[in-house]
């Protein structure tokens, strides 16, 4: 559960603002996508090689 203390001086705008701030960063929303189906940790293991090729490849080395 995510807790935000409002301070004294604090507008709810911003307080809104850090709260959605820690939502994104704590990755709710990216977890419970991930556990809404079951992919078996090869093709999870697949997928990351992958997409780390795919990273290094567009934004690795610049040569």
């Amino acid at each position: 559960m995510i807790i935000i203390n409002v301070k004294e001086e604090e507008s709810i705008d911003r307080a809104l603002k850090r709260y959605k701030r820690k939502h994104r960063n704590v990755g709710i929303v990216k977890q419970l996508r991930a556990r809404k189906h079951f992919i078996k940790p090869s093709v999870q293991r697949r997928n990351e090689v992958l997409d780390a090729a795919y990273r290094l490849k567009k934004f690795g080395s610049n040569n």
